[in-house]
């Protein structure tokens, strides 16, 4: 592999991890305007780019995430790591929850959405976050972790339990057997000809996926640059030990909730505890509405079911 080629895939790595810094310029040629939906086609099909063909409160499904968090935990403080526009983090603060969150691209922070925009800041978390100890009762990291290399996991997970004081909600692109929900798979996350193979493993393999079988975009790189992709055994290992224990049947409410909307089946989703956390901070409301009363439903999602209905 060539010196220009190994840089760029460091670039796509970093996603809002900060492997490039604060300063570095690259950071915002990855993850400026195009990566987040500018000038691309709106309708979803993201034509074997990475990055987002329309990226909105709607489409990243914050309100979805946004409810669950309120709905099964009781939190005051939330940093969300990775929070692009700060979705997510306005629509906490919608439910009077005090919501920050940071990433890596200055783009993103920049174009903040109105609610968020006073609460976010660019963050390097390979360096180090900024945070005191023990700041937040809940620390999110959704769809960011897996943009890493699996030398850097263990590191940056300790870095996310210095901070956390409580719970950390993940979500990762995971293969094998999930004790929670739907069990992960191997399609869109190898390439298509190594499918076979890994099936064939069965549960022997926890991975990670060796770099040269990852699937790829049509640039030839990691499909939305994921680097480190693994089995959902392999990364509760990571979480144990980072000084975090996996809680199950908190996932398995979340799971439950995303059901009606037929999203279990897609998100990967981590819920995990520091060691003597307050107990109170689990706690399951039980409102009238669910989901789709609520109107709460990815828009292509939606209109996927449509057509299928119509043939």
């Amino acid at each position: 592999m060539s010196k220009y080629a190994v840089r760029q895939l460091r670039r796509i790595g970093a996603k809002a991890l900060g492997v490039l810094g604060r300063k570095g310029s690259r950071s915002n040629v990855e993850y400026g305007a195009s990566y987040f939906g500018e000038g691309r086609d709106p309708s979803g099909d993201r034509q074997g780019q990475s990055g987002y063909a329309s990226y909105d409160r709607i489409s990243s499904n914050a309100d979805i995430a946004a409810y669950m968090l309120w709905r099964n935990l009781n939190v005051k403080n939330v940093l969300e790591v990775g929070c692009a526009r700060g979705f997510l983090v306005e629509a906490l603060r919608d439910l009077g929850i005090e919501a920050v969150g940071c990433d890596i691209s200055d783009y993103a922070i920049a174009h903040a959405s109105p609610g968020a925009r006073d609460y976010l800041q660019v963050e390097n978390l390979l360096e180090g976050l900024s945070y005191p100890d023990n700041s937040f009762d809940l620390v999110c990291a959704l769809e960011v972790l897996e943009h890493l290399e699996p030398k850097d996991i263990a590191s940056v997970l300790r870095e996310l339990r210095r901070v956390c004081r409580g719970v950390l909600y993940a979500s990762i692109p995971s293969f094998g057997q999930n004790v929670a929900g739907h069990d992960g798979h191997y399609e869109g996350k190898v390439k298509p000809e190594r499918v076979a193979y890994y099936n064939s493993l069965g549960s022997s393999f926890d991975g990670p996926i060796p770099f040269d079988d990852l699937a790829r975009d049509t640039y030839g790189l990691p499909v939305e640059g994921h680097l480190t992709i693994a089995s959902f055994n392999w990364w509760t290992n990571q979480f144990n030990e980072a000084g975090f224990h996996r809680l199950v049947d908190v996932e398995r409410a979340f799971y439950s909730d995303i059901s009606p909307v037929g999203l279990e089946k897609f998100w990967n989703i981590y819920l995990f505890g520091v060691d003597a956390m307050d107990e109170n901070l689990i706690y399951r409301r039980s409102p009238e509405k669910s989901l789709p009363e609520l109107g709460l439903c990815h828009p292509l999602f939606e209109h996927g079911t449509s057509l299928a209905q119509s043939e």
